[in-house]
C-alpha cells in the first residue's frame, strides 16, 4: 500500500472540504495495520501538512512564478506541500525518496508535465533551502508557524512576541500521549511497573497524580493494558477540570455535553463507580462509542442519554454537581486538531449564544449548595472569563469558588482554572466552578 498516496488523498479531502482528519486517518490506519504496515508515517504526513499548510504555500511560492502558482490547482499544490513537508520536517526520510515519491504521485494523478513542475519546485528548494520571512512580527509568525494572521494578532496583543512564538511552537510540535490511570482496575504504581516490563518509555505528570506521559503512542495504544481498560487517553488539562469539579462518592452528577466521554469516565473513577452520573449528548454514534468505553473501563454508574442537552428534562434542581464542558472554538487544542486552525465554518457568535444558553440551562439542575462547573478548551476570553462573569452578574444566587481550593494555584488565574500550552505543556483549558447558594 502506498502510504504517501493515501496521505495525499486524506490531505486533499480534508483541506478542500473543510473536514476533520481523525475519522479518515483511523479508517486508513486500520487497513494499514491489517496489512501488517505501520501507520505512523500516515499520521505524521497528514497532520503535519495540514498544520503547516500556510507555511508550505509560502515556501512553494518562492520557487515558482507567483502569478502562475496562485492559479495552480489546489490538488497540485497539496502534492508540492507533501513533498516539501518531508524535505523540511523529517530527518528520517531521505531527500531523494521524498522528491521521487512525490513526483511519481504527480505523474500518476495528473501527467508528466505536472510531475516535472513538482520536481522543479522541490529541487529548487533543495538547492536553496534558506527562506526569508517578512519582518513584521504578525506576518512572520503567521507564515512561519502557519496560523491565520488575525489569530496571531490577538495572541500578540494578549501575550506579546515571545510567548506567542512559544505558543506557536507548542501547537506545531508532535503531541505526547497523556495517560490517565483507571484506579478502578489498577494503581498508578502497578501501571508504571507494567509499562516498564513492556519496555514502554513514560514519565510521571507533575500536574496530576493520576496521569502519565509517553511519546510511544503506537506501543501504548496496542498494549493489552489499554484493551483491558487499565487506562484512558486524556489530556492532563482535561483531567484537571474534573479534579476541580471534585466529584464525591454516592453523589448525583449531570454531564450535559458528555461525548466522547473522557471527562465523564474520570468523574466515575473518582466516585469509585458509586452514585449516579447522567451523561447527555445528542449524537448517537458518539454515545455508542462512549458505551464501549464504559465496558472497557469497567464503569457501571453512568446512565447514557442520547438527547439534545437543551431538551433534557424534566428540569429540576436534582444534582449535586453539573458539568458543562461546552462546544467551543478549540483554540487550546490546535496541537492535536491540526485542521481546526483553518476551519472557516466556525460561527463564534453562535458558539457564544450556545454557551450562554448552556450556563442558563445547567444552572437549573443544580441543588442548593451544589456546584456548576463550566469548562472549555479554548483561550478565547469571550468564551471563558467574560462568559462566566456575564452569568454571575445576572445570577446572584451563584458565586465563584476559587479553583485553588481543589488544584494547584500554579494552574489558576483570578479564581479560574487556566492552563496555557506554552507554560504548562498541556492543551489550553479553562474552567470555572460556581456554587449555588443555599
Amino acid at each position: 500500500m502506498n502510504i504517501r498516496k493515501e496521505a495525499y488523498n486524506i490531505i486533499t479531502t480534508v483541506l478542500s472540504k473543510q473536514l476533520f482528519s481523525d475519522k479518515l486517518l483511523d479508517k486508513m490506519a486500520k487497513r494499514l495495520r491489517s496489512a501488517g504496515e505501520n501507520a505512523d508515517l500516515l499520521y505524521f504526513l497528514v497532520k503535519g501538512v495540514i498544520k503547516m499548510e500556510k507555511n508550505l504555500e509560502y515556501i512553494a511560492a518562492q520557487f515558482t512564478d507567483k502569478e502562475r502558482f496562485s492559479k495552480t490547482d489546489k490538488k497540485i499544490k497539496y502534492l508540492i506541500y507533501l513533498g516539501l513537508f518531508q524535505l523540511i520536517y523529517s530527518d528520517k526520510i531521505p531527500d531523494h525518496a521524498a522528491v521521487n515519491e512525490t513526483v511519481m504521485l504527480a505523474k500518476k494523478n495528473f501527467n508528466n508535465k505536472i510531475g516535472n513542475f513538482v520536481n522543479a519546485v522541490l529541487r529548487s528548494y533543495l538547492r536553496n533551502p534558506r527562506i526569508e520571512y517578512p519582518a513584521d512580527i504578525a506576518v512572520r509568525l503567521s507564515l512561519e508557524y502557519s496560523f491565520p494572521k488575525k489569530l496571531i494578532e490577538r495572541w500578540l496583543e494578549k501575550w506579546g512576541d515571545e510567548k506567542t512564538e512559544e505558543l506557536c511552537l507548542y501547537f506545531n510540535d508532535v503531541p505526547q500521549l497523556h495517560i490517565r490511570v483507571n484506579n478502578l482496575k489498577i494503581s498508578k504504581i502497578e501501571l508504571m511497573k507494567y509499562f516498564e516490563n513492556e519496555q514502554i518509555e513514560f514519565s510521571e505528570s507533575v500536574i496530576s497524580q493520576n496521569m502519565l506521559l509517553s511519546k510511544e503512542a503506537r506501543k501504548i495504544l496496542n498494549c493489552e493494558a489499554f484493551t483491558d481498560g487499565l487506562f484512558s487517553i486524556q489530556d492532563t488539562s482535561a483531567a484537571l477540570v474534573i479534579e476541580l469539579l471534585d466529584p464525591q462518592k454516592d453523589e448525583s452528577i449531570l454531564d450535559l455535553f458528555a461525548a466522547p466521554g473522557g471527562k465523564s469516565t474520570y468523574i466515575s473513577e473518582l466516585m469509585k463507580n458509586s452514585g449516579e452520573l447522567v451523561a447527555i449528548d445528542k449524537y448517537p454514534h458518539k454515545m455508542k462509542r462512549m458505551k464501549q468505553s464504559l465496558k472497557r473501563l469497567g464503569i457501571s454508574n453512568i446512565q447514557l442519554n442520547s438527547i439534545d442537552a437543551f431538551q433534557f428534562g424534566p428540569v429540576a434542581p436534582a444534582f449535586d454537581r453539573v458539568l458543562l464542558d461546552v462546544p467551543c472554538s478549540g483554540w487550546g487544542v490546535f496541537q492535536k486538531k491540526a485542521e481546526l486552525r483553518w476551519q472557516k465554518n466556525q460561527d463564534i457568535k453562535q458558539l457564544l449564544k450556545l454557551q450562554k444558553q448552556a450556563l442558563k440551562t445547567g444552572a437549573e439542575f443544580v441543588k442548593p449548595g451544589g456546584y456548576l462547573l463550566y469548562s472549555t478548551c479554548t483561550l478565547n476570553e469571550d468564551e471563558n472569563e467574560n462568559m462566566v462573569q456575564n452569568f454571575l452578574d445576572k445570577n446572584k444566587n451563584f458565586t465563584l469558588v476559587l479553583a485553588s481550593n481543589n488544584i494547584s494555584e500554579e494552574f489558576t488565574e483570578n479564581g479560574f482554572l487556566k492552563t496555557l500550552p506554552f507554560k504548562d505543556n498541556t492543551d489550553g483549558a479553562f474552567a470555572a466552578k460556581l456554587q449555588k447558594n443555599i
